[in-house]
C-alpha cells in the first residue's frame, strides 16, 4: 500500500481528479493523504469533498478548511461533519503530516493533544524563531530571528506539509512541502513516500489566467 500525500487542494477538483491519474491512484489499496487546505479559494470545494470521502481520503485540517467550517460555507451536513472528523496532526512510523507546521519544542507524543492555541499556531505558522514565537507579519520575509519554521526542527520523522503557496515545492531530507500553489495557476503536487518521488499536473487558471499568490 502507497502513502500519497497531496498539497493544497483548495477546491480544486479538476486538477485533483488528473493527479489521481498520474500517479496511478489505486482505490482500496493507496492511501491517499492531503496536507490540509482541502477547499475554499477555488471553483468545486463541495465537489472537491465528496470525492475525497468517495475515496476516503486521511487529510489534516488547513486554516481555510477551519474557515469554512467557521462560515458554514459547505451546506451538505454530511460534508462538514466528515471534515470537522480530521486532526490537525497525523503521525507515522517514519512522517508527520501537518498543515503548516510544527512548533520546534513540540514532542511527538504530544501532537494528538494540541490545545486550540497550538491548533492555530499548526495550520498557520510559516516563519518562527528559535523559540517557536512567530513574527506579527509573514510578508514581506521578516528577517532575523525569524526563520522558515523548519529550520529549527529537529525531530527524526520526515515532515510533510502545505500552505506556503510562496515558497513553492520543498524536497528536504528532514520536510517535504507540497504546497505549489494549484488554486493560482501553479501545480498540484503529490509524493508518493514509499516511491520517494513528487508528481505534478498544472493547476487551476480563472478564464486562463493564473491568480495572484
Amino acid at each position: 500500500m502507497r502513502r500519497i500525500f497531496i498539497g493544497d487542494i483548495q477546491g480544486c477538483r479538476e486538477p485533483l481528479e488528473r493527479l489521481l491519474v498520474a500517479v496511478a491512484f489505486r482505490a482500496g489499496r493507496d492511501r491517499l493523504l492531503p496536507c490540509g487546505d482541502l477547499v475554499n479559494k477555488g471553483p468545486d470545494s463541495p465537489g472537491t469533498v465528496a470525492l475525497l470521502m468517495q475515496l476516503q481520503a486521511e487529510p489534516v485540517l488547513g486554516n481555510h478548511d477551519l474557515h469554512v467550517l467557521k462560515r458554514r460555507k459547505l451546506s451538505d451536513s454530511r460534508q462538514v461533519e466528515w471534515l470537522q472528523k480530521q486532526p490537525f496532526v497525523r503521525v507515522f512510523d517514519d512522517v508527520i503530516m501537518v498543515h503548516a507546521g510544527l512548533h520546534p519544542k513540540w514532542e511527538v507524543a504530544h501532537l494528538p493533544q494540541l490545545d486550540e492555541r497550538e491548533q492555530d499556531y499548526a495550520v498557520n505558522v510559516r516563519y518562527c524563531d528559535a523559540d517557536g514565537n512567530r513574527p506579527a507579519e509573514d510578508w514581506p520575509p521578516p528577517g532575523p530571528p525569524y526563520r522558515p519554521w523548519d529550520d529549527f526542527y529537529r525531530g527524526d520523522k520526515r515532515v510533510v506539509f502545505g500552505h506556503w503557496a510562496r515558497r513553492g515545492l520543498v524536497v528536504a531530507k528532514h520536510c517535504i512541502g507540497l504546497d505549489t500553489g494549484c488554486v493560482y495557476g501553479g501545480k498540484l503536487s503529490a509524493w508518493i513516500a514509499e516511491e520517494d518521488r513528487i508528481v505534478q499536473v498544472d493547476g487551476w487558471l480563472r478564464d486562463g489566467v493564473p491568480r495572484q499568490v
